[in-house]
């Protein structure tokens, strides 16, 4: 049986890398595409290994550098375009204003980024070798382009191949040693290895440790969960709103009482009585606090006794005089109206929150995406939000909860963090009904993981969820939802994960070592 499945597995590589180039370009791209089905909300890891062997199979038979780049670069292209498609509907929102981007945005972004995965088959068909050892070449190529791609132009580390085991909680505990760059180490490893079927040397062996490889995390993973839930803070009763405001509607003049009405319907929905602390999300209140006094006492009346109001809120700088600055923040409120905390979003998305280049493109009309002609400006990074009567919080706005690595405050050296949980609050709104929210949500668990802290996340329109630090949901709002979630905040690990201590270096350093071992550097 493994012998006939070695020359059917031949005899298929040898079939695409016949086909014309125009023809495997094709079948690369198409290979991408089918990829992101493995991804959240769907899960399918099948097309996900088939897409990788297929790949590694083209690379193969690439006569020349240029293919293999292109080979690469198709594939990835395909990858982006399937996995950002919902770039399109964030720029509905406003049609009128920039639905003529839509061709530039779901074509020339995915562009960008498929350089990477053509990097890594460009440097896997010189320096990847025979047999299982390319295997593990082109792992590590794969993740050192995703480690890449979270920092180049700000970073974009949307849809990391490891994002597609979400939906097992022992799998993604390995993301607590490994990060979540481990986890896409394994899965590409682990995934491509059957390619090995199409070598003459024993390749069973390699399937079979790949299967091993798999089975080990997913032990180890099930080792690692408790037989129940998370301890809770139990004092510690939270709601958190979900008011689903459609982002077409959300800045509209005539409209912002309304929401927040809406917001303050939900807060003091039945049960209200009962929590300590509210929790709104991304952008919930459309003034400025700072500015209106009398709004922000009238919020406080909705911090029950002892507690909180936490929400997102835009920041302007005193006086309004130029130059304007602008935050995207997050502002606890007690009951007497007071602003005990704040936070403002370090991490912005380009195009977004602000316009990059502004000097030339604004000459040619273009706008940030983000209400208002002011570009928001940058906070002073990974910072504890101090919350009277809660534990220390790091705070996430959005588009920060996807950076790992990148969401607790350090000292000096590399002590465990402070923070005790993950304050997310986010307007998912910009995607839609699309895929987008799912991936978003999966990344921020995978945070949690990572960091061994609970997560709350406030959506507008959802997900909101509680999560404990094992990346498990404890109770959520879906996506498209209007309502207010209760519960209690999960404590954090005892003691601070591996990746919360060390971060990504040591498994970026260990990735880098088997390039160096396994990689065939005389090719060329």
């Amino acid at each position: 049986m493994v012998v006939g499945a070695g020359g059917s597995a031949k005899a298929l590589r040898a079939r695409l890398t016949a086909q014309s180039l125009g023809r495997r370009l094709a079948l690369s791209a198409l290979l991408g595409a089918a990829a992101t089905l493995a991804l959240p909300p769907f899960h399918v890891v099948p097309f996900l290994a088939i897409g990788l062997i297929g790949l590694v199979w083209l690379i193969d038979g690439a006569g020349r550098a240029r293919d293999a780049f292109l080979l690469g670069w198709c594939f990835g292209f395909g990858h982006m375009v399937a996995g950002l498609y919902w770039f399109a509907h964030a720029l509905l929102t406003d049609a009128e204003k920039f639905a003529w981007l839509i061709p530039f945005a779901v074509s020339i972004i995915p562009a960008i980024l498929a350089v990477f995965p053509g990097l890594a088959a460009l440097l896997l068909w010189h320096w990847g070798g025979q047999g299982w050892r390319r295997i593990v070449v082109f792992a590590a190529l794969w993740t050192l382009g995703e480690w890449f791609r979270g920092w180049v132009l700000t970073g974009l580390p949307w849809n990391l191949l490891g994002y597609a085991w979400a939906f097992s909680d022992p799998m993604i505990q390995f993301a607590a040693i490994a990060g979540i760059f481990g986890l896409s180490f394994l899965t590409v490893a682990t995934l491509a290895a059957p390619a090995v079927l199409a070598d003459a040397e024993r390749p069973w062996r390699i399937v079979v440790a790949a299967a091993l490889a798999l089975g080990i995390v997913w032990l180890g993973g099930s080792l690692r969960l408790p037989d129940g839930a998370a301890p809770l803070l139990a004092e510690q009763r939270i709601r958190l709103v979900q008011p689903n405001i459609a982002q077409h509607h959300k800045w509209s003049e005539a409209l912002r009482e309304q929401h927040l009405r809406r917001h303050v319907d939900l807060t003091l929905a039945p049960g209200w009585e009962s929590v300590r602390h509210v929790i709104w999300p991304e952008a919930a209140i459309p003034y400025f606090l700072h500015e209106d006094p009398d709004l922000a006492r009238g919020l406080g009346r909705l911090a029950p006794p002892g507690g909180l109001l936490i929400t997102g809120a835009p920041r302007i700088s005193s006086g309004r005089r130029p130059p304007i600055e602008l935050w995207n923040s997050i502002e606890a409120i007690d009951g007497s109206g007071r602003i005990v905390a704040t936070y403002d979003k370090a991490h912005l998305v380009p195009f977004g929150e602000y316009l990059p280049f502004r000097p030339i493109l604004g000459t040619l009309g273009m706008t940030k995406l983000a209400h208002g002609m002011v570009d928001f400006s940058e906070g002073p990074g990974p910072r504890d939000m101090i919350l009277p009567g809660l534990p220390p919080a790091a705070p996430l706005v959005c588009y920060e909860a996807i950076f790992p690595g990148a969401v607790v405050e350090r000292g000096n050296g590399r002590e465990p963090p402070a923070a005790r949980w993950l304050l997310v609050v986010t307007n998912d709104a910009w995607f839609g009904q699309s895929t987008g929210p799912y991936q978003h949500f999966a990344m921020s668990r995978l945070r949690a993981v990572e960091q061994g802290l609970p997560m709350l996340r406030a959506a507008n329109t959802g997900i909101s969820a509680f999560v404990d630090p094992y990346g498990r949901i404890v109770s959520s709002l879906g996506l498209g939802e209007a309502g207010h979630l209760d519960g209690a905040l999960p404590q954090a690990l005892a003691s601070p994960t591996f990746f919360a201590i060390r971060g990504s270096v040591p498994v970026l350093l260990l990735i880098f070592s088997l390039l160096l071992f396994f990689g065939n550097f005389r090719r060329g």
